[in-house]
């Protein structure tokens, strides 16, 4: 809008009154008419082609919000596979702790035992030693000096055995207690670790869910608007597939299935759904091109890709996107990030398959995604 001559002079009196720049009073008599005079934006059906393509978001949007929880997603992640990982180390290193003592008890019974048979061997040679006279004198008076000689060498030979085992059993042993000592320094070192593996999940975890939410009302507000965000861009947009279908998530719980009945749906339900907490990676199910990215409706946020074999999968209830209209996506890529939009009772994923990119087409996506070696 215009200001008149009149507004004009009066533009100089207001910023005396308000101590504002001219230029910074200006925007402000100008900021309501600009508003007034903007088109609605209005949202795009399901499945139409013309849908907003990720771009045409509002000033408000921060597709930085939806970066910051992959990220944090990705870190979250990687700290409950770290602690996961100590816990089975610590488990292993307190069983081999425990075993090494049991052999520990063994082997200290064994060495009683050798100690034993070392007394006894003794306990013979001086019964045997005939009241301190001497060996030669033995040997002389003896009526059979070589039985004699013989019974002397076997019972060296005995002792010296048992002293040698016994020898080999005190090494053992403590062999043994210095792999007790290291095992158990292990399992009370790796028990300190978790502990810090621990605060450091639950730092991530609180940090993620705080931004989750800041996503979500991210989402509302883009909804609401019908103006899809930017899409959110990240050095790596999921690994690559070994498979060429993946299922759209890759940890999940079942929810409502194809063909289910509800009260917030006007017939039957049209796809299956994935139980996932917000800000969830949400991964192309094949190969294939975005045709529409789209806002507001019952399903939110939505993204429908076409693939090669004529087939159409769609996403929805989405907190963010990840890709833009047009845009050619390879097998497990992230494509948005899972949410609570449109008519939704709680974070999930809506997934179809369908005959066209249109609402109304959809066909059961589990046998679908059987014969496709993607099963759920």
């Amino acid at each position: 809008m215009r200001l008149g001559p009149c507004p004009r002079l009066l533009v100089p009196v207001l910023c005396v009154l308000l101590c504002l720049p001219a230029p910074a009073a200006a925007a402000v008599l100008a900021a309501p008419a600009a508003a007034s005079a903007a088109p609605a934006v209005l949202a795009a059906p399901a499945g139409d082609d013309t849908a907003f393509d990720g771009h045409s978001g509002g000033p408000s949007d921060n597709p930085s919000v939806g970066a910051e929880v992959a990220r944090l997603y990705e870190q979250a992640a990687q700290a409950s596979r770290t602690y996961e990982e100590g816990r089975r180390e610590a488990k292993e290193q307190r069983a081999k702790a425990l075993r090494l003592e049991r052999l520990l008890v063994h082997a200290r019974d064994d060495i009683e035992i050798l100690r034993g048979d070392v007394g006894r061997v003794a306990r013979a040679q001086y019964r045997a030693g005939g009241g301190g006279i001497a060996y030669t004198a033995k040997l002389l008076l003896a009526d059979d000096p070589q039985e004699l000689m013989d019974g002397h060498r076997l019972a060296w030979q005995a002792e010296l055995a048992v002293s040698r085992m016994l020898a080999r059993a005190e090494r053992a042993e403590r062999m043994l207690v210095e792999d007790e000592r290291r095992a158990s320094a292990a399992w009370l070192d790796l028990d300190a670790r978790i502990e810090q593996l621990a605060s450091v999940k639950q730092a991530i975890t609180a940090k993620l869910e705080d931004a989750r939410w800041k996503l979500q009302g991210q989402a509302d507000r883009s909804v609401s608007a019908g103006r899809c965000a930017g899409a959110v861009r990240l050095d790596e947009q999921g690994p690559p597939a070994a498979q060429p279908w993946v299922t759209p998530v890759e940890e999940y719980e079942l929810s409502a299935g194809f063909g289910g009945e509800g009260a917030r749906w006007k017939s039957r339900h049209t796809g299956q759904d994935f139980a996932v907490d917000i800000g969830t990676p949400v991964r192309a199910v094949g190969q294939g091109r975005v045709v529409s990215v789209s806002c507001g409706g019952g399903f939110g946020i939505e993204v429908v890709i076409a693939h090669p074999d004529g087939y159409y999968s769609q996403y929805a209830h989405l907190a963010g996107v990840m890709v833009d209209q047009g845009e050619r996506v390879r097998t497990g890529q992230w494509i948005g990030q899972a949410g609570t939009t449109g008519n939704s009772s709680g974070p999930h994923l809506h997934f179809e398959v369908r005959l066209t990119p249109h609402l109304g087409s959809g066909i059961d996506p589990a046998p679908w995604m059987r014969e496709r070696g993607a099963g759920f």
